[in-house]
Order: C-alpha cells, then sequence, then structure tokens
C-alpha cells in the first residue's frame, strides 16, 4: 500500500527546486555574464538579462587564450589519463579478487589509503620523480655497486609528464574490486573447466561484463583529468603543452588591467563545454554503472 503524503510531496518538490536553483544560479549568471558589454557586467547592481555581446567575448576568449591548442592538450591529457586509468584500475582489481595471495587484501587497503593523500599533498615528491625519472636508480645502483650513471629522463612539457604521474586510481580499483566480487565463484569455475587462462577470462568475460562500470568511471576519470590545473601548471612552462585550464588564467584580470569579467566568463563556458557533452552523452551508462545491480 503507498501511503498518499501531498503536503510532503510538496515539501519534497520545494526542497528539489531550490537544489535546482541553487545549482544552475551560477550557471545562469556565467552565461549572462558572457553576452554583456564591459560597462554592463561590471554594473552595479549586476544584470540577470542576457546581453548582445555573446559572440564578439566568445571569439576574444578565444583568442586572447590561445584557446584552440590549449583545449586539445587537455583532451588527449584527459583521454590518456582516463584510458589508463581504466586499464590499471580493472588489472588491479583483477589481481586482487581472482589471485589468492595472502597479502592481497593488505595491498588493497595500501591502494585504498592513498584517497587520503591528493594530489596536492604528495605534489613535491611526485615533481621531483617528474623531473628525473632515473633519479631513484642512480642513488639505487650507486649505493650498491658505487657505479654512478648518467640515465636521465625529464617528463617536463611532455604529455607523458601530463598522464604518467596521475594515472593510477584507488577509486577506480575500489570501483571494480566491488564489481567482481558480486560476480559468482561459478562463472570462474565454469572458465576453469573450459580451460581459459587467467588473461582469457579477463578479457573475455571480466570486461564486458563491466561495461557499465567502465563507462561509469570513465565518465568521472574524464572529467577529473579536465579540470586538473595544479599538475598542468606545473609541468608545462611551454605553452605548446598548456591545458585550458592553465590558459584560462590568462584571462583573468589582474590588479592594472581591466576587469573583462565578460571575456573572462565566455572562456569559462568554451572550456566548460567538453565535459558537459562527455557527462551528458555517459548519463545513463554513467548511473547504471554506480548503482545497477545487473549482470
Amino acid at each position: 500500500m503507498i501511503e498518499r503524503t501531498p503536503i510532503l510531496n510538496m515539501v519534497t518538490y520545494f526542497i528539489m527546486m531550490f537544489g535546482l536553483l541553487l545549482i544552475l544560479g551560477p550557471f545562469w549568471m556565467i552565461f549572462t555574464a558572457s553576452t554583456q558589454s564591459l560597462a554592463q557586467v561590471n554594473a552595479v547592481p549586476f544584470n540577470l538579462l542576457p546581453g548582445t555581446e555573446f559572440l564578439h567575448n566568445l571569439q576574444a576568449a578565444w583568442h586572447r587564450a590561445n584557446l584552440g591548442p590549449a583545449m586539445l592538450n587537455s583532451l588527449i591529457m584527459a583521454l590518456l589519463v582516463m584510458v589508463g586509468k581504466i586499464i590499471l584500475a580493472s588489472i588491479s582489481a583483477f589481481a586482487i579478487v581472482y589471485f589468492r595471495s595472502p597479502l592481497r587484501h593488505v595491498f588493497f587497503w595500501l591502494v585504498f589509503m592513498t584517497l587520503m593523500l591528493p594530489l596536492e599533498v604528495r605534489v613535491v615528491p611526485t615533481y621531483n620523480i617528474a623531473a628525473d625519472v632515473f633519479e631513484p636508480v642512480r642513488w639505487l645502483i650507486q649505493t650498491l655497486t658505487g657505479i654512478e650513471l648518467s640515465l636521465q629522463w625529464n617528463l617536463l612539457n611532455s604529455y607523458s609528464g601530463l598522464v604518467l604521474p596521475v594515472i593510477a586510481t584507488a577509486t577506480g580499483t575500489f570501483l571494480y574490486r566491488q564489481f567482481y566480487m558480486t560476480l559468482p565463484d561459478e562463472l570462474t569455475e565454469a572458465a576453469k573447466m573450459d580451460g581459459a587462462r587467467p588473461l582469457r577470462f579477463f578479457i573475455d568475460i571480466l570486461l564486458p561484463l563491466s561495461r557499465t562500470n567502465m563507462l561509469a568511471l570513465a565518465t568521472i576519470m574524464f572529467v577529473y583529468a579536465w579540470n586538473q590545473y595544479l599538475w598542468p601548471k606545473l609541468m608545462t612552462t611551454e605553452a605548446d603543452y598548456q591545458t585550458a585550464m592553465v590558459a584560462m588564467t590568462t584571462l583573468v584580470p589582474n590588479i592594472n588591467s581591466l576587469p573583462e569579467w565578460n571575456v573572462s566568463m565566455a572562456g569559462a563556458l568554451i572550456i566548460m563545454l567538453p565535459p558537459l557533452i562527455i557527462v551528458a552523452a555517459l548519463q545513463r551508462w554513467f548511473v547504471r554503472g554506480l548503482v545497477s545491480t545487473e549482470k
């Protein structure tokens, strides 16, 4: 029996509408600011009605921040990080769940504990390694043998430097582990009886079954990589590898320049578009991958 509660339903809808306004309000302000002139955007009080300078502001933001190459760099970085995180997460979770090592739970919790260490906490040692990848190898060989090597590999100003240090993901490993643990043991036994090796079992059975999880993780990691600012800022000193988030800083007015927030907001709209498209396109799979129990 379903109880009819019209008053509670009205309160629920009111709260939902209020939350929707809180979410969409800033987006509407960004859009209206991007359509206004310099005088209009700095007027007090702020006018919430759109102006007529939208295309002009978009063009100005695109050329001033050189957003074409910057967005291409962000797209390459986001796609490589997304693919790399999915591959590493699926393989690491497969090893933790299906290989009966006595230390597998220890390894899982060590990986899971890295969720408490965001990039901002480990940025200094990570940058030191990216600036000289073979430094630990040289130190180890010199300590053990006394031989000094001149091996060097610098990841600065390269796509490998933008991608490799942020490619590991404890979140993805956790999601894949939880999914693998819901699969029946009979599936593994049937694969063994058919003579499937671990790699074949992983590729032919587990990966097709985890398609929804894969797309959900792809959505999360693409948005995560696209929105990265600190790491690309540290790793790129040349404009050829500058990402969209770093390029956006050139549109932010400083104390000695005109407060052209209309151009800044137009640039924000341009940069915001790719992740919005990805989320909109994969929304159904994203929800199914996180909450679905179908196997």
